[in-house]
């Protein structure tokens, strides 16, 4: 089992900056790679970026490159999602995700433990 606990979410205006960080727990050494996903209310899950298991891959979805990183720190056990000139589209609940398997690191089917979610709003 692998439990994740998201924090670091929350208001911010426009044009902000918020850092998300995921503090994961239990069997870390079995799992294939984490990755943060997002979702709004009636919406799918959908895939935000992921970092391979030896931190030396990253995969962004279209709309956030070049804006959000993907980044860990193995000493805290700890993943981060540091995001950059935010707007009002990214507001969603964020999900922090343990890859279980070698399937496409988009697909949220890849991804077997999943955190409670923190809300982070843009606002206008």
């Amino acid at each position: 089992q692998v439990q994740l606990v998201e924090s670091g979410g929350g208001l911010v205006q426009a044009g902000g900056s918020l850092r998300l960080s995921c503090a994961a727990s239990g069997r870390t050494s079995n799992t294939y790679g984490w990755a943060w996903f997002r979702q709004v209310a009636g919406k799918e899950r959908d895939f935000v970026a992921a970092l391979s298991w030896t931190g030396s891959s990253t995969y962004y979805a279209t709309s956030v490159k070049g804006r959000f990183t993907i980044s860990r720190d193995n000493t805290k056990n700890t993943v981060y999602l540091q995001m950059k000139s935010l707007t009002p589209e990214d507001t969603a609940v964020y999900y922090c995700a343990a890859r279980l398997n070698s399937g496409s690191y988009y697909a949220r089917a890849s991804y077997g433990y999943w955190g409670q979610g923190t809300q982070v709003t843009v606002s206008s």
